[in-house]
């Protein structure tokens, strides 16, 4: 192991953009499968040919067959207590996990049991692996505005204190932003904050609908906005952080490679870069992975790693005293890493 990725392996990190179901391993997939027989294979060894897409569409149609996993209130209960477990083990001591009830209400399980579900997961994660959660509740677009008001409703009825944000999510190319306009306004009224999808595979037209409609506060992927300067001025002026995530844009095809990711530009431009997963076992990787990655693309050394955890703390919603005590958490490592460095010279 070198010691820059022994200094990610330990490196104390907050993720903003990863998705509850797409977050499940092979062998929670594997078990859930077993559950409920049908299409998803149930041997995690083919699991890994099954997460192999060919395009952003075949990842959506893989994706919905997991989510059709999630069937009982005891499924999403052991799916997200497992998720965190998972990252905590990578030392991810925050994270903004993206649920999507409304998949899971259409399929019976009703928004108060899934509500109770998360929670329970949440307290007893943080128990048992020291690791903090909070919600975005995001609205499948495929589904249109009847996701919108049934994700609107559970937020506002039955959101819990953890639930810090509002999101859409699924395919962009024939989901206009400008729709679920009156929903995010409701939602930003009502304290949530606005944290949509925008840009991944589609122009930087929806990154501008995420940011003028929606009022968006982070743009999850935003790949394409290299492609407009007055954008990627307006980014940076503003300070809108974007989550990144590059192998899951290599693996959708909305890059034409990790190494020629577009953070670069995004980076030299001066825009707020966070790295995340997005959907990590489906995509083959991990945080870890993807800090590895940028390591390589931005020439970062452990300070600038250090410096690329601490921005992810910043542009969280983690209350303050939890910034500070992870921000402190970052230093620590990294002067311990610089110790080390120095002993053995």
């Amino acid at each position: 192991m070198s010691d820059l990725t022994s200094f990610i392996a330990g490196l104390p990190k907050a993720e903003l953009h990863v998705h509850h179901v797409g977050s499940a391993s092979p062998r929670i997939v594997a078990e859930l499968a077993a559950r409920h027989p049908g299409v998803v294979p149930t041997d995690p060894a083919e699991l890994v040919d099954y997460f192999t897409f060919t395009d952003f569409g075949h990842f959506i149609e893989v994706y919905l067959s997991v989510v059709d996993l999630i069937r009982t209130a005891e499924d999403v209960r052991m799916l997200t207590y497992e998720v965190a477990a998972d990252l905590a083990a990578q030392q991810v001591r925050y994270a903004e996990l993206t649920v999507t009830p409304d998949s899971s209400m259409v399929r019976g399980i009703p928004g108060e049991a899934f509500v109770e579900a998360i929670e329970d997961a949440r307290t007893a994660a943080e128990r048992d692996h020291g690791i903090r959660l909070q919600w975005i509740f995001d609205i499948p677009g495929n589904r249109g505005l009847a996701a919108a008001e049934s994700t609107l409703a559970l937020a506002l009825e039955h959101g819990p204190s953890s639930l810090i944000g509002f999101g859409l999510g699924g395919p962009e190319a024939g989901v206009p932003r400008p729709q679920f306009k009156p929903y995010f306004e409701r939602a930003r009224a009502a304290g949530l904050h606005s944290l949509p999808h925008a840009g991944e595979v589609t122009g930087p037209e929806t990154i501008w609908d995420a940011l003028n409609e929606l009022g968006a506060e982070r743009i999850g992927h935003g790949t394409s906005c290299v492609r407009d300067e007055r954008l990627l001025d307006h980014l940076a002026e503003h300070r809108i952080p974007l989550e990144v995530c590059p192998t899951s844009n290599y693996a959708t095809g909305a890059v034409a490679g990790t190494e020629v990711h577009p953070m670069v530009r995004m980076v030299e431009h001066g825009l707020v870069v966070t790295i995340n997963s997005d959907d990590p076992p489906m995509f083959g990787t991990t945080l870890n992975t993807e800090y590895g990655i940028a390591a390589d693309l931005l020439g970062l050394d452990r300070n600038g790693l250090a410096e690329l955890a601490r921005t992810a703390v910043r542009s969280s919603f983690l209350d303050p005293a939890g910034q500070t005590a992870l921000l402190a958490e970052i230093d620590d490592h990294l002067a311990a890493a610089d110790d080390q460095t120095a002993a053995s010279r």
